[in-house]
């Protein structure tokens, strides 16, 4: 059997719109007078989180945005809580490595939206993780790494655009640090921004994205939604066709944003209002091109998509979450769970639990951390606990006789007893955040290390489940027998946390972050982050050397790698090796390697595919460069191929400003995760 995975950044972009839906555009836009193309640049009061007035005259309809990248955020005016999905996180279904289940969550989320009334889902979120304690990495697709987003965020903005609403790539660009994030500059060089911060939403674009949202942050000095040179990048560079709007309030002026490329103010007029671009005109500082360049793509976006046949007609007040939904997002969450450890006990895995041998299962711990705050937020209409989703898989599998009790572990001596009198102990334990500030240290915090390692002293037989919305310590990870870390799981969390722990889904989760063993491994200085001065600058000096690559060029081996991920198999990967180089752009070097299911269970594998580039190249050690989610069953055998791109074997080089491949040795290495290689092979160029 013979599976191919593309690791180009590939897709037509479909944002560059058909000619027909620009002759359109251009014909309404020619019927518009300046008022009416004044009143698109910015947003009005409305019922939901963003609001274009529709033009009744010229059968323009309205535009309706709305939160979030991960499910509709019900608010006051958008009907009762618990009306739509609360799904589990970004950084959560990031960890699957799965396209297919990105698209169909992506999907899924849409249908609520556009059942809702809106038009614009505000998301993915496609961020990249450089600072491990961010407040909003639970929000985003990438984790650490450019490629894995920019492969991830295919499907998401297709998933979203191919049920007639409009995607929105955010935050557009650098806007890793939440602390003081309307005023931070992130001093960042040209060639970091290209080959690390720029790739995911430069897939966006390739995938055909019709919107991107700007940052509040500062780049270089300068804001980012009247940041020319980045929105240049954006534009010339990445091809973008659609438009530009802004963060809530993140927009700083009149003629340096429009003349920059910011089409777009939310979420109402003070720059953008009608006064200040007519004054701005009357003036001569922006043309009048600028605003029908602004409007020109707004209305191709929105013939290209269908609404002008297809206006929105759901209902904000509707209930659109479902049983089928429900049921997804429990998948999703089982599906992209990681399971870090599953030591022998007495000589045997402790999972998958063997119900035949236990009489008592004590759960203790937090049972209502499920989501992350701020705009991401969507409230559940039901959280199903640990307890709860262990109770359902027992009686499914018709043990209800089996105990399963339950302790918030507030109390230590209460839940030490309770642990010392059942066979098996699952302790939960959970922290989060949110929108607009980052985590003040990566520790679980109350007293829940404490917690584990007493529950750990008088029963063995302890399995640890992390919720976090990003990596955590775990001082006790060496002691511990078995962990699973579902991140921010969302409703579902107690039924997916228990489809891994009786294995009825083999868990195939891989880290999208790397786990520290310690607070600021990385060794960020004080100019790195926070950032120093009033206001304050980040200096990016680590340069590509964030995650793993900072890992591999230290030499230092964190708590859990990039990529890894265990499964209830094993699998045996061989005859690694360079099928053909040829001159196809974008399958440039293609190679091949079999992978043997050597396990008694059917599981999903995946694969990565990094590659080193030669000295001259001055990259870091190794770069993920290629994977894919691969199913097999019991001695399944199956043949997979990695294409890389020119693209893929080039550096940015800023003399040029432009993509160059450095001629030179390449290894590629293959293996289940950054710090456990299988097999490589080297090639030249």
């Amino acid at each position: 059997i013979l599976k191919t995975i593309t690791s180009s950044l590939l897709l037509t972009n479909i944002a560059s719109t058909s000619s027909d839906s620009s002759e359109k555009a251009a014909k309404i836009l020619q019927q518009m007078n300046t008022t009416e193309k004044l009143a698109m640049l910015h947003g009005h009061k409305g019922l939901y989180i963003g609001n274009i007035d529709g033009n009744e005259r010229l059968g323009i309809p309205a535009i309706h945005m709305h939160d979030g990248p991960q499910g509709f955020r019900v608010t006051g005016t958008t009907g009762p809580v618990g009306s739509t999905t609360a799904w589990p996180s970004g950084l959560t279904v990031g960890s699957s490595w799965d396209v297919e289940l990105m698209y169909k969550w992506h999907a899924a989320m849409a249908t609520e939206f556009k059942e809702k009334g809106a038009t614009i889902q505000l998301g993915p979120g496609i961020g990249i993780a450089r600072v491990a304690n961010a407040g909003r990495n639970f929000e985003y697709i990438c984790g650490e790494d450019p490629y894995l987003g920019s492969v991830l965020v295919t499907p998401a903005v297709q998933g979203i655009q191919d049920q007639g609403i409009m995607a929105n790539a955010k935050h557009y660009i650098n806007n890793e640090i939440e602390d003081q994030r309307k005023l931070v500059s992130a001093e960042v060089d040209e060639r970091t921004r290209f080959e690390l911060y720029y790739p995911p939403f430069d897939a966006a674009v390739k995938a055909g994205v019709y919107t991107v949202m700007c940052s509040y942050n500062r780049v270089n000095g300068v804001y980012a939604c009247e940041n020319k040179e980045t929105l240049d990048h954006l534009y010339n560079n990445m091809g973008f066709k659609g438009w530009v709007l802004s963060d809530w309030t993140a927009t700083h002026s009149t003629a340096e944003s429009l003349n920059a490329g910011l089409h777009q103010e939310m979420p109402f007029g003070i720059y953008f209002s009608e006064q200040a671009v007519e004054k701005a005109l009357d003036s001569g500082e922006v043309s009048i091109d600028t605003i029908d360049n602004a409007i020109m793509r707004m209305l191709t976006a929105m013939y290209d998509i269908g609404q002008f046949d297809h206006p929105p007609v759901g209902d904000r007040n509707a209930i659109v979450t479902s049983e089928a939904h429900s049921n997804l997002a429990r998948e999703i969450a089982a599906k992209s769970s990681v399971l870090l450890k599953n030591s022998p006990v007495n000589g045997q895995p402790l999972l998958p639990l063997k119900v035949q041998d236990i009489k008592c299962i004590a759960v203790i711990g937090d049972n209502s951390t499920v989501s992350g705050t701020g705009s991401g937020h969507v409230t559940p209409a039901y959280v199903i606990t640990p307890e709860e989703g262990i109770r359902n898989a027992l009686d499914n599998a018709g043990f209800s006789s089996v105990s399963v009790e339950y302790n918030d572990g507030q109390d230590l001596t209460s839940a030490v007893t309770l642990a010392s009198t059942c066979e098996l102990v699952v302790v939960n334990v959970a922290t989060t955040c949110g929108e607009g500030n980052d985590r003040e240290s990566l520790s679980l915090g109350n007293g829940q290390d404490e917690l584990i390692t007493s529950i750990l002293a008088v029963n063995p037989r302890t399995i640890v489940s992390v919720v976090s919305p990003g990596p955590v310590l775990m001082p006790w990870s060496k002691e511990v027998p078995a962990i699973i870390e579902s991140w921010l799981p969302g409703q579902e969390a107690g039924n997916a946390l228990a489809d891994i722990l009786f294995g009825i889904i083999n868990p195939s989760g891989k880290l999208p972050v790397t786990l520290p063993n310690k607070d600021n491994e990385v060794n960020f200085t004080p100019r790195q982050y926070p950032g120093i001065g009033h206001p304050p600058s980040a200096y990016y000096t680590e340069g590509l050397f964030i995650g793993y690559r900072y890992y591999d060029a230290h030499n230092l081996t964190p708590n859990f790698c990039f990529g890894h991920g265990l499964s209830y198999t094993t699998f045996d990967y061989k005859n690694l090796q360079v099928a053909s180089i040829s001159n196809d752009s974008d399958s440039y070097v293609t190679l091949s390697i079999d992978i043997t299911n050597t396990g008694l269970l059917s599981g999903s594998v995946t694969p990565q595919l990094y590659l080193s580039f030669p000295e001259a190249a001055q990259e870091p050690p190794k770069i993920l460069r290629g994977f894919s989610k691969v199913e097999l069953s019991p001695s399944q055998k199956q043949t997979v191929q990695f294409q890389l791109s020119q693209r893929d074997l080039s550096i940015w080089d800023v003399t040029t400003h432009n993509w160059k491949i450095v001629p030179g040795t390449y290894k590629a290495l293959v293996g289940e995760s950054s710090c456990d290689i299988k097999e490589t092979v080297s090639f030249d160029i």
